[in-house]
């Protein structure tokens, strides 16, 4: 894999799949990017750069782990930018990593072309997902035969009195088969640590943040999941109001990997917006 320099001397690594115009995608979790593919086959539309987070895939683990905050991880992505000489980029991000690219937007508002947030998430803006939202959806899939045991989890943790997030795990999926299993297994983050200090105090400013992209002139898409209980259709749609230029779009049966549930459909919108 490519490697390139940080600015604080950490080695992080990314990788490229398919051809075309550039688009740098940031995972989320933070987790090793492998999990998102080949986006569904958008890397045949575009050539997607995913960097591996400092401390998760083949990048390296800094010196300084405090450098695991969101906010300081947003050095990373314009070191990135800066090493394959792109003037200015499109920029996608799944889950966790949207707080990343939207702490991006907002410091280096001028770099960036078009925005894509896959099922988001949105702390980094304040967006509250409260308890009884994932309550409501995960009401929708009462008819699957997983429900029962899946549903009693989630009132558990939405309680605070449990912490089995397998059991919840058939929420993410619109489909929860053999392949969905698989792909939560691959999507798990294998560094606890670079997860707990992504959020660590100071990682988001949402007062500040909620300012400077109520100025991104760039054009952003956010897609939601049907049934995606970690970034309802809800709070997408609330984030999706901060920005002047926002596409909002939810992908029927989909859950929070859209482009595991339906490939054509989830390649098709975004491939038209970053067209």
């Amino acid at each position: 894999m490519p490697t390139f320099t940080a600015p604080d001397g950490t080695r992080l690594a990314y990788r490229v799949h398919g051809s075309g115009d550039p688009v740098l995608c940031v995972p989320g979790g933070p987790a090793d990017s492998r999990y998102l593919g080949g986006l569904g086959g958008l890397s045949a539309h575009h050539r997607l750069i995913f960097l591996d987070l400092r401390g998760t895939g083949r990048s390296a683990v800094p010196e300084d782990t405090s450098s695991y905050r969101c906010d300081r991880l947003v050095e990373d992505v314009e070191a990135l930018r800066e090493h394959l000489g792109l003037a200015e980029a499109d920029l996608l991000a799944h889950s966790a990593g949207a707080n990343l690219a939207t702490r991006y937007v907002a410091r280096y508002p001028h770099q960036v072309r078009r925005l894509a947030l896959i099922t988001p998430g949105t702390r980094a803006v304040g967006v509250v997902v409260t308890a009884e939202c994932r309550r409501e959806l995960a009401r929708l899939r009462k008819d699957e035969p997983w429900f029962p045991e899946a549903f009693a989890a989630l009132e558990e943790i939405t309680g605070g009195t449990g912490s089995d997030w397998d059991a919840i795990s058939p929420f993410f999926h619109g489909r929860w088969d053999a392949a969905a299993r698989r792909h939560q297994a691959a999507a798990r983050p294998d560094n606890a640590e670079a997860v707990t200090l992504f959020a660590a105090d100071g990682a988001f400013d949402p007062q500040a943040t909620r300012a400077a992209i109520g100025g991104c002139g760039s054009p952003v898409l956010l897609l939601a999941g049907e049934f995606d209980l970690n970034s309802p259709p809800r709070s997408t749609a609330e984030f999706a109001e901060l920005f002047p230029d926002a596409t909002f779009v939810v992908q029927r049966g989909a859950g929070h990997y859209p482009w595991l549930d339906d490939a054509d459909r989830f390649v098709a919108t975004t491939a038209a917006f970053l067209a």
